[in-house]
């Protein structure tokens, strides 16, 4: 079933109950509120008169018998037209008024009741059965008559006094309520289908409007935009379907971008790889063939163990890249003296940076201690401190060490040639080179060494950035936190 019907008779249905119970309460409120105020009338004919008995009986030569006869007939005359009857009772349940009356009483009314009536209670009845006995929807109002007796001036019970009256008036009002009411249900239950209609079919847009948009996703469009207001949980889920479309443009974005890295990637690697051994190839055909000279073989073999190490490191840097990035390496994060550390590696490095007339120079008070795994900690700052120094001719390299809070700090900065912001964005990504002339250099050909460096200070939980602006040089900040790992794999 669509959600317009669902939501149609979602709304109707609530509104029809509605309207059921109200109609339903009203009427029986009604009908008794209405049987109360009968009732309250029916007490106030007997109560007027048995008052007018007494003003009957200053007549002489009237006995007992003669008043009620007279005060009955006189308010019954009265309220012919509402079909109003007495009955009186006296004390041993004797019918003392009417007497002359052609029907038989039925007084199975009063006996129900006598007991409560003889302890001084009214009592209130409406049923289906008139005094005579005769299947008429009636009501009763049954009174306890008293007396004072005049020598102790006490009161007491002589009788009991029955009006009655056909409820047809209370039943008619119920009736005609009761089709009123129903006439109400049917002009509301119109009025409802429409509003409902028209209701769901907004809700039903909107719902619409999201699927619309979830097509033009399907076929790609993730520029789609629902316009909200913030007014309702629709407009809360256009949010959240917005989010969820900015972040699938996000998710294309990124697939594509690696998926033009993962081409780049294998272009660049069968690049890298080739060239090694198209030398090697070469050489060793050369050899084969005799065409290299007998004073040139040292050399082309000598130069067959640089490009076959050359080729090993290059898988192997490949090889140790997947592992790190995977998580199959094992750190272990312990305090050692970075200052002393920092000051070996610099005098290893010494040589390179000299051959680049190149002056390394270490900034760092003594004792200043860094919690990294010692051996991955060589291989970060050995990365890029020669990759300061392949970029710098004639120039300086700064290793500045501090302690910050909770972390230590190490800013590699050089005067090299620097990078252009898009370069900066680039250079972890692997195989990227800033400068694709410098290939075959000693170090720093394969374009793995900053992929590899951030892997690994993202395993220590440590923080790197770079700072660089073209022809002015370069700067790497690297931060490791006071935290000891055991092992992360």
């Amino acid at each position: 079933m669509k959600y317009l019907y669902q939501q149609l008779l979602a709304f109707w249905g609530v509104i029809i109950l509605i309207i059921l119970i109200v109609g339903t309460s009203f009427t029986q409120l009604t009908k008794k509120t209405l049987q109360d105020t009968n009732y309250e009338q029916l007490r106030g004919y007997a109560i007027s008169a048995w008052k007018t008995k007494d003003s009957i009986s200053r007549f002489p030569g009237m006995t007992e018998q003669d008043i009620w006869n007279s005060s009955f007939r006189l308010f019954e005359g009265f309220l012919s037209y509402q079909d109003v009857q007495f009955v009186f009772y006296d004390r041993n349940m004797q019918v003392q008024y009417p007497l002359d009356t052609e029907k038989k009483i039925d007084d199975s009314v009063i006996k129900e009741n006598w007991t409560a009536l003889m302890e001084g209670q009214e009592e209130y009845a409406t049923i289906n059965k008139d005094i005579f006995g005769h299947k008429n929807m009636s009501s009763y109002v049954m009174l306890p008559v008293t007396q004072t007796n005049v020598q102790s001036n006490e009161n007491s019970i002589i009788g009991a006094l029955i009006i009655t009256q056909p409820a047809k008036n209370v039943s008619d009002s119920v009736d005609a309520i009761t089709a009123n009411l129903f006439k109400g249900f049917i002009i509301s239950s119109i009025v409802g289908l429409i509003l409902s209609y028209f209701f769901a079919s907004f809700q039903v847009k909107r719902i619409n409007r999201m699927r619309k948009a979830t097509k033009e996703i399907t076929s790609g469009n993730f520029d789609i935009k629902l316009v909200t207001h913030d007014k309702d949980e629709f407009d809360d889920l256009a949010e959240d379907f917005n989010k969820m479309a900015e972040s699938l443009k996000e998710s294309r974005e990124e697939i594509d971008r690696q998926e033009e890295r993962r081409r780049q990637f294998m272009a660049d690697a069968s690049h890298e790889m080739r060239t090694p051994l198209t030398t090697i190839n070469g050489l060793l055909e050369g050899l084969q063939y005799n065409a290299i000279p007998e004073g040139q073989r040292e050399n082309a073999i000598k130069l067959m163990q640089n490009e076959t190490s050359r080729l090993i490191r290059l898988v192997n840097e490949n090889l140790d890249y997947e592992k790190i990035r995977t998580n199959q390496i094992s750190i272990v994060v312990k305090k050692f003296d970075a200052t002393a550390t920092l000051k070996d590696i610099l005098t290893q490095l010494e040589g390179k940076a000299e051959s680049a007339n190149d002056k390394l120079i270490l900034e760092a008070d003594e004792g200043i201690d860094v919690y990294a795994d010692y051996d991955r900690f060589v291989q970060i700052m050995v990365n890029i401190i020669q990759n300061a120094i392949q970029f710098t001719h004639d120039g300086e390299i700064h290793v500045h060490l501090q302690k910050g809070y909770l972390e230590t700090i190490i800013t590699i900065s050089d005067t090299g040639i620097g990078m252009t912001e898009e370069q900066v964005q680039n250079i972890w990504d692997r195989y990227y080179k800033v400068d694709p002339s410098r290939k075959n250099t000693k170090y720093g050909e394969s374009g793995l060494g900053l992929s590899i460096v951030q892997q690994l200070v993202r395993l220590h939980k440590g923080k790197i950035s770079v700072e660089s602006q073209e022809g002015k040089g370069t700067s790497f900040t690297i931060s490791f936190p006071d935290v000891e790992i055991e092992d992360d794999a």
